[in-house]
C-alpha cells in the first residue's frame, strides 16, 4: 500500500507537469494524434501573425467536432508545422487555430 502510494506519488510529480506541456481541445479519433510542445505552439502562433492570416468572422461559435460551411476557406497546413498535421487545413479565427478534416470539414483540433 505505501509503496504504491509513493509510487503514485512521484508520476505526479515528476510526469504530470511534462504531460501537461501539450495543451489543447481534441475530440475523437480523427484528431486524437494532434498534440504539440510548448515551442511548437509558438511557432504557430508566430506564423500567424507575422504571415497577418485574415481571420474568419464566424456565425457561431466554432468548437471541435462542429462541421464548418463550406464557403469558409480552409488553408493548406504549412509543412514545418509539422508532419503529423500536413493532412489537415486550417482556420484562424478568435486567436484561435482550429484544425480541419478537410473532406469532412470537421473541426478536430483547437489550438488556444
Amino acid at each position: 500500500m505505501k509503496r504504491a502510494f509513493l509510487t503514485t506519488l512521484a508520476f505526479l510529480t515528476f510526469a504530470a507537469p511534462a504531460l501537461a506541456q501539450t495543451v489543447g481541445v481534441q475530440a475523437g479519433p480523427v484528431g486524437a494524434g494532434i498534440s504539440f510542445e510548448p515551442q511548437q505552439r509558438t511557432h504557430i502562433r508566430e506564423y500567424v501573425t507575422r504571415e497577418r492570416i485574415a481571420p474568419y468572422a464566424p456565425r457561431e461559435r466554432i468548437a471541435v467536432g462542429a462541421r464548418l460551411p463550406a464557403d469558409v476557406e480552409l488553408r493548406t497546413v504549412p509543412s514545418d508545422w509539422g508532419p503529423h498535421v500536413g493532412r489537415y487545413r486550417y482556420v484562424y479565427s478568435n486567436n484561435h487555430v482550429y484544425f480541419v478534416e478537410p473532406s469532412s470539414r470537421e473541426v478536430v483540433y483547437e489550438l488556444d
